[in-house]
């Protein structure tokens, strides 16, 4: 997933954020429904936000959802730009782009 820092906030891009299917997986549907509830903010058509005192949970719970075996790492990892810091609360979950494959401009 696609993710960037900016201030005390972890954003993910909304086009990389899990989505809600009502005929989904019950694991895919309860990764959305977890991640959901503990962001600050997560709408479709925004990045999510993930402010930095659940940044441990947040962690906790890919590492668990990844571990359940049902989902891809690619699902549950965060890829930041190489120009952008990984926090040390984030780090077993994250990832740096590849730079040939982030075609998107952000402002951080």
């Amino acid at each position: 997933m696609r993710a960037w820092i900016q201030g005390n906030v972890l954003y993910i891009h909304e086009d990389d954020a899990p989505t809600y299917r009502k005929t989904g997986g019950m694991v895919r549907n309860s990764y959305f429904w977890a991640l959901k509830s503990i962001a600050a903010r997560a709408r479709r058509d925004r990045p999510w936000e993930f402010e930095a005192e659940i940044w441990p949970a947040l962690q906790r719970m890919l590492i668990s959802f990844w571990e359940s075996g049902y989902l891809g790492l690619s699902e549950v990892q965060l890829s930041f730009r190489a120009d952008q810091p990984i926090p040390e609360s984030l780090r077993l979950v994250s990832t740096y782009l590849d730079p040939s494959t982030d075609t998107e401009d952000r402002e951080n």
